[in-house]
């Protein structure tokens, strides 16, 4: 009797989740469509907004990972650019094709995310600062690799950055972060390291391992929305001086969805969803014509209130 309450309780909430998304996506879609109805909103729209948003919601269920244990990544962007130029040097410069795009692309997102867990565990600084400290050298190797030439992905190597293989790919992508998640050892470590470092300690976790294993997920599946994004838009540019930050935050906002949403066991299509959210919305405005700098204010706002509604802090408790 118990289990079946338990059960029935999971169940609804859910239910409630799913609810709430499609609430959010039917207010941003019904309010665009009233003020722009004649170029926003159409089913051919809508199915671009959301081929536009796999391409984000990949990159975030695999920071998911890092974020639910409470660690941060601004290194984000350049593993993006990183990953991205050397698939694309793999697959044109030593003619491997696809199999050089999408294995270089995770495998350098993987190194990434080893180098970001190895020297946050050593160091023993905040994450943010390990991060962006590393970015700043990832720009730079990216634009060693690319010589300071953009490098673009030949038409016939473009199949991820349209329908079917986009969906695929994004799909295999999130059923291995659901499976992990929900099905392995590391997924359990993840939310009891998450929920408390000290009590997960005394239970015998290797707390710095999983740390890095967080590091090292995420740094793949940035690297699999590497492979998207050059596909996608068919060619990348190495940038300097923090100029790759700009990637970090549409994954970094439907992540917070998938925070929560981690109450209703839905994190993983929380974050499908809500990076879907954050892009009818972006193209709503682009519909409007609005500039670029309005743009931004919405966005840094909405993240700003996202993180507001996910994030409690108790009372005594450091913010890191």
């Amino acid at each position: 009797m118990n289990k079946a309450e338990s059960t029935g309780k999971r169940l609804s909430g859910g239910v409630k989740g799913y609810l709430l998304l499609l609430l959010m996506v039917l207010i941003s879609w019904g309010i665009f469509k009233v003020i722009t109805p004649d170029n926003f909103g159409s089913p051919k729209n809508m199915l671009s907004y959301f081929e536009a948003s796999l391409l984000a919601a990949v990159g975030a269920v695999g920071f998911y990972f890092v974020m639910v244990m409470g660690m941060f990544d601004f290194s984000i962007g350049a593993n993006i650019m990183l990953s991205a130029i050397v698939g694309c040097v793999f697959a044109n410069r030593f003619g491997l094709g696809y199999f050089g795009l999408v294995i270089g692309a995770i495998l350098t997102g993987a190194i990434v995310g080893l180098l970001n867990g190895a020297f946050y565990v050593k160091l023993r600084i905040p994450s943010m600062i390990v991060t962006t400290g590393l970015a700043l050298i990832y720009e730079s190797v990216a634009n060693f690799i690319a010589g300071g030439v953009e490098q673009t992905l030949p038409s016939d190597l473009r199949a991820f950055g349209q329908m079917p293989g986009n969906l695929i790919l994004a799909l295999i992508a999130f059923a291995v972060a659901y499976l992990l998640l929900n099905y392995t050892r590391i997924g359990t470590y993840t939310y009891a390291i998450g929920s408390n470092e000290f009590v997960a300690k005394n239970m015998g976790i290797k707390v710095n391992k999983y740390k890095v294993l967080a590091f090292i997920i995420s740094g793949a599946f940035l690297g699999v929305m590497a492979v998207l994004t050059i596909s996608y838009g068919s060619s990348m540019v190495a940038v300097t001086g923090m100029a790759s930050m700009s990637r970090n935050f549409v994954p970094t906002m439907g992540c917070f969805f998938g925070l929560a949403f981690k109450k209703y066991g839905m994190p993983i299509p929380a974050i499908i969803i809500g990076e879907f959210v954050i892009n009818i919305i972006f193209f709503g405005f682009i519909a409007l014509g609005a500039p670029t700098a309005v743009q931004d204010v919405i966005t840094g706002l909405a993240l700003l209130v996202i993180v507001m509604l996910t994030t409690k802090v108790a009372k005594g408790e450091i913010v890191k």
